[in-house]
């Protein structure tokens, strides 16, 4: 199933805010033993800035961004957004998962209207909803459910789900990472079209190279468990991007390098 095109978006005012980690620590109690996931993360991030965390699996990139959505307390140091310390959830701050965890009994536009429902705030007929279905390309599928919608289609659902909040701040949690390549690359030019119309600072994790350097400003490459920063590159490269790019291709390396895989 194939969505209508998707309509331009008028650039808004950068809603973005400010991210600052100091020192972040986090471990997990198992089985009455300590295991640190984090160690010492320190970095900023920039107001409307789209940065991505790259690292081996269990490395800890989905635990820190439950921390920055108050779903996590960490055991040590700091995740503040504009100066303030994140402590507890805000519908301010989305998060995307890799699953996109919609409710098969509902239809597109209810599960789209969950937050504004949850936070009582709906309005009949809402047009915050229809508004945020038109800019995903999904008006069509509004009475749809579930089951009815191909995967890349769901995983917009999710993403307007998170975007009726108008949230500050977007936390992406390898939310193509189930996708076909070719739905996945068409998702990863609707996502920079949404960011660059509203800039909300934007954290990406994602085990996938080549989108870390085609979506986002900078690369924070992570370590094995406990993890912390082993690298911070910038991607200078002119949007619109292109995979084939030779300046994507050489900062590709520089990653890879980091990450342990050399030619």
């Amino acid at each position: 199933m194939v969505a209508e095109a998707l309509p331009p978006v008028v650039s808004r005012v950068t809603r973005g805010v400010r991210v600052d980690v100091h020192h972040l620590s986090h471990q997990f109690v198992i089985r009455d033993k300590p295991l640190c996931v984090l160690d010492n993360i320190t970095f900023s991030a920039a107001p409307g800035s789209f940065t991505a965390f790259l690292g081996p699996s269990g490395s800890g990139k989905s635990t820190l961004l439950r921390i920055a959505a108050g779903l996590e307390t960490p055991t040590g140091g700091t995740f503040s957004v504009d100066g303030k310390p994140v402590d507890g959830p805000t519908p301010k701050h989305g998060l995307v998962f890799q699953e996109p965890t919609l409710y098969p009994w509902r239809t597109i536009w209810h599960n789209v209207a969950i937050g504004l429902e949850a936070r009582s705030i709906l309005q009949k007929n809402d047009p915050r909803v229809h508004d945020v279905l038109d800019r995903v390309g999904l008006t069509p599928f509004a009475k749809a459910h579930p089951f009815q919608l191909s995967g890349g289609m769901a995983q917009r659902a999710a993403l307007a789900r998170s975007l009726v909040n108008e949230p500050s701040l977007l936390l992406l949690d390898e939310p193509l990472g189930q996708l076909d390549a070719l739905t996945r690359v068409t998702m990863q030019r609707e996502l920079l079209r949404l960011w660059e119309a509203d800039r909300f600072t934007t954290l990406l994790v994602t085990h996938d190279v080549d989108e870390a350097l085609f979506l986002s400003d900078r690369v924070i490459v992570l370590s094995e468990r406990p993890s912390h920063v082993i690298g911070d590159i910038t991607v200078d490269v002119p949007r619109p991007r292109h995979h084939s790019d030779p300046r994507l291709a050489a900062l590709r390396k520089q990653v890879l390098e980091l990450l342990g895989f050399e030619d």
